[in-house]
């Protein structure tokens, strides 16, 4: 079944309004060979983390996500004082112990005794938790909706251009696969033209230059690295067309295809099909970059 293949770049942001209270979720993204989240956010929601991680993960597999979570509460409830009775008790006890033991006049108002230190404290007023969990998580996941989303977009563009370069990668080898015999040919016609030159008119031993011609052969034979070759590029195209998270398959891939490149090009002694070969290497190389950004 074909899936959506995603880039690991990638940016998503929601806000959740509720009243008087608002609670946004951006997401960013770059490229990792494994999935990477960091959270930040009011230290008062710690306890949500965990939450937030494994919702996450239902929408990411790779990639350095940063998000981001902010909360703001503009209710006209947001602190109220707290009356600390003990506190008020045990001041009024030292004075009216201060007021025998003096014999003073205890002249001490209600507005005085709350300005004293905490017998009036403003404490901060906590949302409902279920109603700021749903906020929340309704955020995360239209976030990551959105991040999804940036992420297809980018990762469709990726796949029409690597296939592109794949196209163009089987049109190199077949030309290295149609210019080996021409290659073989050449040089036997260049012993022969040499043999003569050398004899004159007298017999040309046919064996003699059949063994060099199977030696020089052999050694500039890539039969089997451009047929490897061709089955890497194929599996590769079938992947990003059946698409979803194939980075790493695809990444092991582009090992192999540039180990066959090197060794084709290694093994040339034809300045055309080097300058060939060059060029293949040149587009696996660039090929092996573009799938580290595929999730």
């Amino acid at each position: 079944m074909e899936q959506l293949l995603k880039s690991m770049t990638g940016f998503g942001r929601h806000e959740v309004v509720c009243g008087d209270r608002k609670v946004c979720v951006e997401l960013k993204s770059v490229n990792h060979r494994y999935l990477d989240l960091s959270i930040k956010m009011p230290k008062k929601f710690n306890e949500y983390e965990s939450f937030i991680r494994s919702t996450l993960k239902e929408y990411i597999n790779r990639g350095k996500v940063d998000v981001y979570l902010t909360y703001e509460d503009h209710s006209l409830e947001t602190v109220r004082p707290q009356y600390n009775q003990n506190m008020a008790k045990a001041y009024m006890d030292i004075f009216r112990q201060m007021e025998e033991e003096f014999e003073l006049k205890n002249d001490i108002t209600v507005s005085r005794l709350a300005s004293l230190p905490e017998v009036l404290t403003m404490e901060q007023v906590e949302a409902n938790e279920e109603v700021l969990k749903g906020m929340i998580e309704e955020a995360v996941r239209q976030a990551a909706e959105k991040f999804i989303q940036t992420r297809i977009v980018e990762g469709e563009k990726l796949k029409v251009d690597l296939i592109a370069k794949l196209d163009k990668m089987l049109e190199w080898v077949a030309e290295i696969e149609k210019r080996s015999p021409e290659v073989v040919a050449e040089y036997r016609q260049r012993i022969t033209d040499k043999v003569k030159e050398l004899l004159g008119d007298n017999t040309i031993d046919e064996n003699r230059i059949l063994t060099e011609v199977t030696i020089f052969s052999d050694k500039i034979c890539v039969d089997e690295e451009t047929v490897r070759l061709k089955a890497h590029i194929e599996t590769m195209r079938d992947s990003l067309i059946q698409g979803g998270s194939v980075g790493r398959n695809l990444d092991f891939i582009a090992q192999e295809m540039n180990r066959e490149a090197n060794t084709t090009l290694s093994k040339s002694n034809d300045v055309e099909t080097s300058n060939i070969a060059i060029l293949l290497k040149t587009e696996v190389e660039k090929v092996r970059e573009q799938i580290q950004n595929i999730e």
